[in-house]
């Protein structure tokens, strides 16, 4: 790593992905809590102030969400798996594709009913059915349930399932953080890039990366990886972003 380091020193224009729960600050119970620590904001404040280096938040989470947890940083996001993004001039949509959440809803709130503890996250452009606060093998089961009954919806209404870390969230095939990053790749002409990500959704960027021979791709956490390297936690990753 200490090599991978000085190509990114020495590089003339970076970018540098971040995603953000479970990779910036620690997975948390309820979406709503997972507050960014002191740490985190002073590494990403200092971040954006690397010259010929663009850094971006790139992450699931609702665009009202991360807003409140980094909006106050110069820095750009993109919300929502790539269907939202913000840069100085303010929030802007990618796509304009929600219609469908009628049908999906309805299905989510009856696995919500029957399965205790588990909640639905409404998003602009994505449902999600959370069951990380169930019990973990009741989750489960009801997780395997909730996809096959969304199955025929999916497949007539151009959506996919994001079968994630104990959430099943429903977006249009046109979303992804890989499509994003492989649209900022393309327009930036970077000579390194550095993409950090620990959920299967994080598996797209690094796809969209594997062919790109300057480009460092970080998995945290356990899993299946298309990623090069690992690291074991949130608190690894910041010390290494301290030392860019």
């Amino acid at each position: 790593m200490i090599e991978q380091l000085q190509h990114y020193k020495n590089a003339s224009k970076r970018l540098v992905l971040l995603d953000y729960d479970g990779t910036l600050v620690n997975l948390s119970s309820l979406p709503s809590q997972a507050n960014p620590t002191q740490q985190t904001i002073k590494v990403l404040k200092q971040l954006t102030e690397k010259v010929q280096t663009k850094t971006i938040v790139i992450t699931g989470r609702s665009h009202i969400d991360i807003e409140h947890f980094i909006g106050h940083l110069p820095i750009d996001i993109i919300a929502e798996h790539g269907a939202m993004a913000k840069d100085h001039t303010g929030w802007k949509k990618r796509i304009n594709d929600s219609l469908w959440k009628s049908e999906v809803a309805p299905v989510m709130d009856s696995i919500t009913a029957i399965c205790p503890k588990s909640f639905v996250e409404q998003k602009s452009f994505s449902l999600a059915w959370h069951y990380r606060n169930a019990d973990e093998e009741t989750g489960y089961l009801y997780s395997r349930k909730l996809i096959d009954k969304l199955e025929g919806i999916v497949q007539l209404n151009n959506l996919k399932i994001i079968d994630g870390n104990k959430v099943v969230e429903i977006i249009s095939k046109e979303t992804s953080k890989g499509i994003a990053t492989k649209d900022l790749v393309e327009q930036g002409n970077y000579d390194w890039i550095i993409c950090i990500g620990d959920d299967k959704t994080d598996e797209d960027m690094f796809e969209c990366l594997l062919s790109h021979k300057n480009a460092l791709t970080i998995k945290v956490g356990e899993g299946n990886i298309l990623a090069k390297y690992r690291m074991k936690s949130v608190e690894e990753v910041l010390l290494f972003l301290e030392q860019l």
